[in-house]
């Protein structure tokens, strides 16, 4: 596989979310960094270049992509990865797709979904690659239950329960100058969703990666218990799925205590299966008329399809930067097979801009649900 070139858009030296997107870019050997606009600030975005040890800076997403569409195609960058809240995920991803750059962003995809839409057009197109980070979906437990699931194991699908549940914003910190709080409460940057978007939707779409299943409707209680936020930072969602199964969905970052504790348990007609993101290498799997199942990486029961994605021998934990690794290695994968010639892929094993859509239809009917006390709304 040829080495791809990436550009990035923010993430500087004191970012925290640009910094993991670097690690998990660099971890499968097939990405080097070559530019970035790390910051809005010209300075700051030279410095964090030097830092990184980066050949290119630019002093924004606009100089960069026009700059580099002009470079010989084995120079420039071959895709921009955009880390920046969600205010500034559009105009960066509309301009590089538009000067023929594949396009890798974090999520929620967009700040509105009237940007979603738009943007998805534009995807579709260019017919550049577009990958959204819901890194959940690259644990080697996760591909081992969609599998299973995909595969009948567990029979017909009738109840789903997730959680995710985060404490970090129990108190006033951003208040305090906290930068990732600061902006995650604002409606200006982060859009109508509180935890709902920064969480929620990597619940929503955890669940309809795993099942296969679409959710069809939801009733949503949403709420701002901090004092003065106006943005959501605790829900509960009732979930009706097309195949007729029924759910529920607790997300919160006023649980007090809880660090990351994303949990997922899906009922079957043959059988059960519980993973917690916090003891990610455990797949626990109930059976209506055998013996209890633990799944682990390094298992030699585990599937082709989750078994591809193990990167070190069994019993070495293997989390966060991996499955983030593994979307970037797919996203890169992909880019290399049109590269060659081939056709992009109907069905990538990774979050596209479908995706992002989704979880922004989710968002919105989430939040018109709640407003209208809980009352059921169709996605």
């Amino acid at each position: 596989m040829a080495r791809l070139k990436m550009g990035m858009v923010g993430g500087g030296i004191d970012s925290f979310i640009g910094d993991v997107h670097r690690k998990a870019a660099s971890i499968d050997g097939m990405i080097d960094m070559v530019c970035g606009a790390f910051s809005s600030s010209e300075e700051k975005s030279i410095a964090s270049a030097k830092a990184l040890d980066v050949p290119r800076a630019y002093g924004s997403f606009e100089d960069m992509i026009r700059a580099e569409a002009k470079l010989p195609k084995d120079e420039r960058m071959d895709f921009v990865a955009i880390v920046t809240p969600n205010y500034m995920h559009f105009p960066p991803a509309k301009m590089a797709l538009q000067h023929g750059f594949h396009v890798i962003c974090d999520k929620p995809v967009t700040l509105t979904l009237e940007e979603a839409i738009a943007l998805q057009k534009i995807v579709n197109s260019t017919g550049k690659v577009f990958a959204l980070t819901h890194n959940y979906t690259g644990y080697p437990m996760v591909k081992q239950a969609k599998a299973m699931i995909s595969k009948g194991d567990l029979g017909d699908i009738r109840k789903i329960n997730i959680h995710y549940l985060q404490g970090w914003l129990s108190t006033a910190i951003e208040k305090t100058g906290q930068k990732q709080a600061a902006w995650r409460v604002d409606p200006k940057k982060s859009g109508i969703g509180g935890a709902l978007g920064d969480i929620g939707t990597h619940a929503e779409n955890l669940v309809e990666y795993i099942t296969g299943l679409k959710i069809n409707e939801l009733a949503a209680d949403v709420t701002a218990f901090g004092e003065d936020r106006i943005l959501d930072d605790d829900g509960n969602i009732l979930l009706r799925y097309t195949n007729g199964a029924k759910g529920t969905m607790t997300f919160s970052q006023i649980a007090t205590g809880e660090e990351n504790n994303l949990g997922i348990r899906i009922y079957g007609t043959k059988g059960s299966l519980v993973w917690h993101q916090e003891n990610p290498n455990q797949l626990v799997v109930r059976w209506l008329d055998r013996p209890m199942q633990i799944y682990t990486p390094g298992g030699n029961d585990i599937y082709p399809e989750a078994a591809k994605y193990v990167r070190i021998p069994a019993g070495h934990p293997e989390g966060y930067l991996e499955g983030f690794a593994t979307i970037y290695s797919n996203f890169a994968k992909e880019i290399n097979q049109i590269n060659t010639g081939k056709s992009q892929s109907t069905s990538p094993d990774f979050p596209t801009i479908n995706d992002g859509v989704r979880g922004m239809k989710f968002i919105y009917a989430a939040v018109e649900s709640s407003k209208q006390n809980a009352s059921w709304i169709k996605i």
